[in-house]
C-alpha cells in the first residue's frame, strides 16, 4: 500500500515537472519567434511570404470571399494567362481569413507582424501537440524533448514566424494524428472526426498533408485489419469528411485556370529526384546540416534504428520520404519546404535521446553527455546558417515602396519590376505588374498608371525616364507617371 503511494506520487510529481518543462518550453518558443518580428517582408522567401500577405490585405481593404482569392499581381508571371482580377488560387484561404480576423480585433501590431504571430501561435499550439504524441508514442519524456524540438529548432523558429501558410498546415496535422492515436486507443467517435476535421483543414491549407496519411493506415491496420477498417462505417465516413472538402475546393478553383499558379514543375519539373544532388540537397545540406546541424543526427539515427521505436514514427518518417521524392524539384529549390518534415525528425530526435539516455547496454554517464552534447551542438550549428535568413535582402525595395504608398493614389497600378518578384509590388500596396512583360505602351493600355524601378541604371529605367515625368528619384529608387510623358 505504502509502496502505491509513493508510486502514485512520484508518478505526479514527475507530471507537474513535464508540464513545467513544457511551459517553459512555450516561453521560449515564443521569444526566439519574436526576434526581429517588426521587419518588413523582405527577408529570405519574402517573394514568397509576399504573396501570402497579399491576399490578406485585399481581404482586409475590400472584404472577404474566401472563394475568390486575390492578390496584387495581374501579370501572366506565375499563371501564363493575363490576371487583370488577379485571382489567386492555391490554399484555401483559412490562414488569410485567420491573419485579417486578428488584425481587425487588435491593430496595434503591423499588417505584416499579425500575419507573422498567426504562424507563431500555430507553432506553440503544434508543441503543445507534439508533446501529447510524444507521450503516446515515445513515453511522457519523449513528449517533452519533441516539443522542446519543435519549439526550439533554429530552422523551424524562423519557418513558423513567416507569413505562409505551413506551420498552420503542419499545425493542423499533428493535431489531427494526435487526436486519431486518441481514437485508437480509445475508439472515442469524437476523437475520430475531430482527426478527420483536422486533418480535413491541413488538406485544405496545404495538398501535401496527404503523406502524413501513412502512420493512419498503420495504426488502423494494427487495430482492424486490413479488412477490418474498409468495413469500418466510422472510419469510411471519417475518411470522407477529411477528403471531400479539398476535392471540392480542386472542383472549384478548376474554373479559374488563369488564377492558378504554375504548378507540375514542383514535382520533377527538372528531373533532379534520386540524382545525386537531390541526395546531396535534401538529405546533406538540408535534413543533416541546415535542420539537424549534423550533431543532431546522432540521436535522430538512435531514434530511426532502435529494436524499441514505435513503428508508427517509422511510418511517419517513410511518409515523409514520400513528400521530398514525389514533390522533389520543390523541395531541393526551397527550403521551407522541408517545413512538413520538422514533426516527423523531432519525434525521431526524440526517441533518440530517450534511448540514449536510458539505454542499459551502454554507460548512462556518456549516453547522457553525447545526447546534450549533440543537442547544443544542433542549437549552435542551426542558429549559425539560420541567422542569415532574417536579413533584409535589399531594403531599396522597402524605402521605394514606403515612398510609393505616401505619393501615388491608393488606386493606382503600378510597374514594380523586380525579376518578376512580387516582393517589390508588395511593398507599394497597389494593384499591378512585377515585371515589364511587353512594350510600355501596351501596358499603359492595360491599366499602368505609375513605374517604379530599384535598379535606375537599366535599359528600361533609363528609356522611360526620358520618355515620362519624373515623380521621385532618390539614388535608390525612381517612380514615373506613365501619364504625363516628356517627349512629343
Amino acid at each position: 500500500m505504502i509502496k502505491k503511494i509513493l508510486f502514485t506520487t512520484i508518478k505526479k510529481k514527475q507530471k507537474h515537472i513535464q508540464y513545467f518543462c513544457l511551459s517553459l518550453i512555450l516561453i521560449l518558443g515564443l521569444v526566439f519567434r519574436l526576434y526581429k518580428i517588426n521587419s518588413p517582408v523582405a527577408d529570405w522567401h519574402s517573394w514568397r511570404q509576399v504573396d501570402t500577405a497579399s491576399v490578406s490585405l485585399n481581404y482586409y481593404q475590400n472584404g472577404i470571399n474566401l472563394l475568390f482569392p486575390k492578390y496584387h499581381d495581374v501579370s501572366s508571371i506565375q499563371t501564363g494567362y493575363n490576371n487583370p482580377e488577379g485571382l489567386r488560387f492555391v490554399e484555401f484561404p483559412i490562414f488569410n481569413l485567420l491573419h485579417v480576423f486578428l488584425y481587425r480585433m487588435y491593430d496595434g501590431f503591423s499588417f505584416e507582424t499579425t500575419g507573422r504571430i498567426v504562424s507563431i501561435v500555430s507553432a506553440l499550439i503544434t508543441t503543445v501537440g507534439m508533446y501529447f504524441v510524444g507521450r503516446k508514442l515515445i513515453g511522457p519524456w519523449g513528449g517533452v524533448i519533441a516539443a522542446g524540438f519543435y519549439s526550439m529548432n533554429p530552422y523551424n523558429v524562423f519557418f513558423t514566424r513567416v507569413i505562409l501558410p505551413e506551420p498552420l498546415a503542419v499545425c493542423f496535422a499533428v493535431l489531427s494524428f494526435l487526436f486519431f492515436i486518441y481514437f485508437i486507443e480509445k475508439e472515442n467517435t469524437l476523437s475520430l472526426f475531430s482527426s478527420a476535421v483536422f486533418f480535413s483543414l491541413a488538406m485544405l491549407v496545404k495538398p501535401f498533408s496527404i503523406f502524413y496519411i501513412l502512420p493512419y493506415f498503420y495504426l488502423a491496420v494494427k487495430k482492424y485489419g486490413l479488412i477490418g477498417v474498409f468495413q469500418n462505417k466510422k472510419l469510411l465516413l471519417a475518411i470522407d469528411v477529411a477528403l471531400i472538402p479539398f476535392f471540392l475546393w480542386r472542383y472549384w478553383m478548376n474554373n479559374f485556370v488563369r488564377g492558378i499558379p504554375h504548378f507540375t514543375w514542383a514535382f520533377n519539373g527538372d528531373k533532379i529526384r534520386f540524382k545525386p544532388s537531390f541526395w546531396m540537397w535534401l538529405f546533406g545540406e538540408r535534413v543533416s546540416h541546415l535542420i539537424l546541424g549534423y550533431w543532431g543526427l546522432i540521436p535522430f539515427g538512435f531514434g530511426l534504428v532502435h529494436r524499441s521505436v514505435n513503428n508508427a514514427l517509422r511510418m511517419l518518417l517513410l511518409g515523409m520520404f514520400l513528400y521530398v521524392s514525389v514533390i522533389a524539384t520543390a523541395n531541393v529549390r526551397h527550403d521551407y519546404y522541408q517545413t512538413f518534415l520538422i514533426p516527423a525528425i523531432g519525434l525521431v530526435f526524440a526517441q533518440g535521446i530517450v534511448i540514449m539516455c536510458g539505454s542499459k547496454e551502454a554507460n548512462k554517464f556518456v549516453g547522457v553527455s553525447l545526447a546534450i552534447f549533440s543537442f547544443i551542438m544542433m542549437e549552435l550549428l542551426g542558429v549559425y546558417q539560420i541567422r542569415e535568413f532574417y536579413k533584409i535582402n535589399d531594403p531599396s525595395i522597402v524605402l521605394a515602396g514606403t515612398e510609393a504608398d505616401r505619393v501615388l493614389p491608393k488606386d493606382a497600378m503600378v510597374i514594380a519590376p523586380y525579376n518578376g518578384s512580387t516582393a517589390f509590388l508588395y511593398q507599394t500596396k497597389r494593384w499591378g505588374w512585377p515585371v515589364v512583360d511587353t512594350s510600355i505602351d501596351e501596358m499603359i493600355e492595360r491599366g499602368a498608371d505609375y513605374y517604379i524601378s530599384v535598379n535606375t541604371g537599366d535599359i528600361d529605367s533609363v528609356n522611360f525616364k526620358n520618355k515620362f515625368k519624373t515623380v521621385v528619384e532618390k539614388k535608390e529608387y525612381l517612380i514615373l507617371d506613365l501619364h504625363s510623358r516628356t517627349e512629343d
